[in-house]
Order: C-alpha cells, then structure tokens, then sequence
C-alpha cells in the first residue's frame, strides 16, 4: 500500500507540473530575472561566476599541474565537458532545495500547487545552462572539433540531470523547511561530490584499483558527466551503456518516488512552519 501511494504522489507531481507547464517557465524566467536585478550589470552574473570558475581550474590543472590532453582533445575541452553539466546539477539541486523557502508567500496560499515550486528553480538553472552549452559548443568549433551526430546525446545528458535533480529537490525542500541546517550540509556534500566525480581527474586512474573503479561508478552523478562528455568527444550512446543505464535510471526514479512521497506526506505542515 505503501509503495501505491508513493507511486500515485509522484504521479500526482508529474501531472500538476505538465498542467502548470506555462506558469512553471514564466515564473522561472522571472526567478531567473529578479535574481540579479538591482544590480549593475544584471544577469551577466550568472554566466560570470561559472565562466572565471572553468578559468581558474584550467591554469591550476593545465598550466600549474602541466595536466595532459586527454587523447586528441585539449584538457581545456576535457575539463570545460564535466564542468558544464556539473554546474547545471548543483544549481538546479541547491535551487530546488531552497524554494519553497524562496516562494514561502505561496506556500501560504491555499489555491497554489506548491509542487511546482522546486521544479520553477530547476527551470531557471536550466537557462543558465543552455547558454554555456552552446558557449561550449562553439569553443569545440573555434579549436577545430566539429560536433558530430553524437552531440544530440547532450538533449539525454540534461534530461537525466533535470530528473535526478527534481527527485533530490523534492525531498531535500521539503525536508529544509523543518531542518533549515540541511542547506549547509547541502553545500558540504556537493563539494565532496564534486571531487569524488571524475570531472577534474580522469576515471582511468584507478584501473589498478578495480573494487574502487566499481564504487566510483555507483555516483549517478558520474553517469550523467560521462554521457555529456561522451556527446561531444563521439563516446558510445547511453544505449550502448547497457546495465550502468539500467542502474542510474533505477536509482533516479526510486529517488523520485522517495522524494515525491515525502513531499506529500510532509506537505500539510509546510504553512505552519513557514
């Protein structure tokens, strides 16, 4: 019964998103506005950060570490491939988690479907994203990698972060209202995550650890960079990956579950509190 009632809550948050589908982008597009309104140079902040970050990590790992080209790809392209969808998960993640604390003056409106508040969040990050996906799209060409057919796997990539990041948002924003010491732990964890996640180093380091390789591969975290850098440096399809398709798939919409039947369990209380 227990599993049937998980199964129906995230069937209910499935279909209230597609009915606010219109409502959902313009408030993202207005989240994504506001957010640095006021200030002089806008939303040019939102691309500055990412952009000075990928700077940054190239002279430390390229110029300091003297890190190599990864076959026939600079290190440059290699590293920006990990970054860019890393950035759009812990945004779309962080943003999820903080909005219904954001939007707390909708929560408190009885009429409102405050189920479509972390995906609002989750929709803003992903305008961010779509800007350095193509920024990175045109470096690749400027530097002499024309995207072959395998680049369509970049449409897969980010739905499977967009899901992952929805299934996680529902829980930990629902959770962050009653333990507001949850965001903190949040940012502690996504660091970790960031640098067991092959995205500054190469996963084939540790094939003379094998036990390890397979743990490493266990972060679905790790499944969606390599889908990503596999559609621009023509790796095989997500198809192709076989059983580590099946397992993040598995383990993402279980997340799901999970997350959607907390939200709605928890639900009722979330006025009070706020």
């Amino acid at each position: 019964m227990k599993q049937k009632n998980s199964g129906l809550a995230l069937f209910s948050m499935v279909k209230k998103s597609i009915d606010n589908r219109t409502m959902i982008f313009k408030m993202a597009k207005n989240d994504f506005k506001t957010k640095y309104a006021g200030s002089f140079l806008g939303i040019f902040w939102a691309y500055t950060q990412p952009v000075v970050t990928i700077l940054l990590y190239w002279f430390v790992f390229q110029v300091g570490f003297r890190s190599q080209p990864q076959g026939e790809y600079p290190f440059v392209l290699w590293l920006t491939a990990g970054l860019v969808p890393w950035f759009y998960f812990s945004d779309a993640w962080n943003g999820a988690t903080e909005s219904l604390v954001s939007y707390s003056f909708l929560v408190k409106k009885v009429l409102f479907d405050v189920e479509i508040l972390p995906l609002i969040k989750i929709v803003a990050a992903f305008m961010v994203n779509v800007f350095f996906t193509v920024f990175l799209l045109i470096i690749f060409m400027c530097m002499g990698f024309m995207p072959t057919l395998h680049a369509l796997q970049i449409i897969y990539s980010l739905i499977c972060i967009t899901v992952l990041a929805w299934g996680l948002g529902y829980f930990t924003s629902a959770v962050v209202v009653f333990v507001r010491d949850l965001k903190h732990f949040l940012q502690l964890l996504l660091q970790i995550l960031m640098w067991v996640t092959p995205i500054m180093w190469n996963f084939s380091m540790l094939q003379s650890i094998p036990w390890l390789e397979k743990v490493m591969m266990i972060n679905p975290i790790f499944y969606i960079v390599q889908t990503y850098r596999d559609a621009l440096f023509g790796g095989p399809w997500f198809w192709e990956r076989g059983l580590w398709t099946i397992y993040f798939w598995v383990i993402t919409l279980l997340l799901c579950v999970f997350g959607a039947a907390v939200f709605r369990k928890i639900k009722p209380h979330f006025a009070d509190i706020l």
